[in-house]
């Protein structure tokens, strides 16, 4: 398939210039030979050139003004401009450089010179094009790469939350829950600016919400007798039980150690080691108080008390997203962040749709 020949737009006042011009170029290009800088805008309506040869010394417009206007203009403000000049004109070729222009050429024509220049200015603009076309093509291949490394955390993220889930045999779908729950409360945190420097901090929000999913990783480290015993723990077995918020704490900073300190599992390791602090300090494992808990961790306490409390277990029935509602709201100043508790106050009948949901996918 023959390759279609270039386009040169030739402008020039003088038509023995034009003449001369155009019997050197075409041979090799498509070649416009046009008298002013109107008869190029016109024909610039209709034909996109590949390069523009323009004349500097015309009456009425000059070059310097015609390429103030292409290059002002996106459509045409990418192609190469070469100005031609006389031996004769004293031009200050650093204003037409500044103005956009790639090259200067005097006449009378070299007919080697000026074509020599022309393929040069040409096969710059053919890699520029190229090049670009390389750098997108990376883009794509980098945006896949990356969609494809978020899918497989993704995965295996969720199927460490399923495996957490399998353990507890009492606690279905709780992780799931208390993730849409905390998404609830930072979304009104966002929209109404609470709290609005510490959430500013965190890097990724995508990664704030998917964090929650480990809060309980610990319990993995759990026997089954006490972590599934239907009836109320003593306080040895309660003991054991709370220890899974240092325990999941160490497990992901031990996977962060490991990897490559992944923002994500910093943020789950807040989640897993404070979600059981209280505002007053009477919380586990450190007895953490008031803003020393961070405020993922105290977000995450209300997500957890709420689900516990709105689901069923062999030793309590569930309580009404009411009842739930009201002993989530008198801990405040207590077990929660009274300033996220009015937050709760708020979100309370999203948090109540989700619960029922999951009571009614559950009969």
């Amino acid at each position: 398939m023959e390759r279609k020949r270039q386009v040169i737009m030739l402008v020039d006042d003088n038509h023995a210039n034009l003449n001369i011009g155009k019997n050197i170029l075409k041979a090799s290009y498509e070649v416009y030979a046009l008298p002013s800088a109107e008869r190029l805008f016109k024909f610039l309506e209709t034909v996109t050139p590949d390069l523009i040869l323009l004349d500097i010394a015309m009456p009425g417009m000059n070059g310097f003004d015609v390429i103030k206007i292409l290059k002002a203009d996106a459509r045409h403000a990418g192609i190469p401009v070469i100005f031609v000049t006389s031996k004769t004109e004293e031009i200050n070729e650093l204003e037409g450089l500044a103005l956009g222009a790639v090259d200067y050429v005097t006449k009378p024509f070299s007919a080697a010179i000026l074509l020599k220049r022309i393929e040069n200015h040409l096969l710059i603009e053919r890699q520029k094009i190229e090049l670009q076309h390389l750098n997108n093509n990376l883009i794509n291949m980098v945006k896949e790469k990356t969609s494809m490394v978020f899918g497989l955390h993704d995965l295996i993220i969720n199927s460490i939350a399923e495996l957490i889930e399998f353990r507890d045999l009492f606690t279905g779908e709780h992780i799931v829950r208390t993730q849409q729950y905390v998404a609830l409360l930072i979304d009104y945190l966002v929209e109404h600016q609470i709290y609005a420097k510490e959430v500013q901090s965190w890097e990724n929000m995508d990664y704030i919400v998917k964090s929650t999913q480990m809060h309980d990783l610990g319990k993995i480290f759990i026997s089954d007798a006490i972590l599934n015993k239907p009836g109320k723990l003593t306080d040895e077995e309660f003991e054991c039980i709370k220890t899974h918020t240092t325990k999941g704490a160490e497990a992901i900073r031990w996977l962060d150690e490991k990897g490559e300190h992944q923002l994500f599992l910093q943020y789950a390791e807040i989640t897993a080691d404070t979600h059981h602090e209280r505002w007053d300090g009477s919380g586990y494992p450190r007895g953490l108080k008031g803003t020393e808990i961070p405020l993922l961790g105290r977000l995450m306490a209300i997500a957890d008390v709420y689900d516990a409390l709105t689901s069923a277990r062999p030793y309590k029935r569930p309580f009404s997203t009411e009842e739930a509602a009201k002993i989530i709201i008198d801990g405040a100043g207590s077990f929660f962040d009274p300033v996220l508790i009015d937050v709760f106050k708020n979100v309370q009948d999203s948090f109540a749709a989700i619960a029922v949901n999951h009571h009614n996918k559950s009969l």
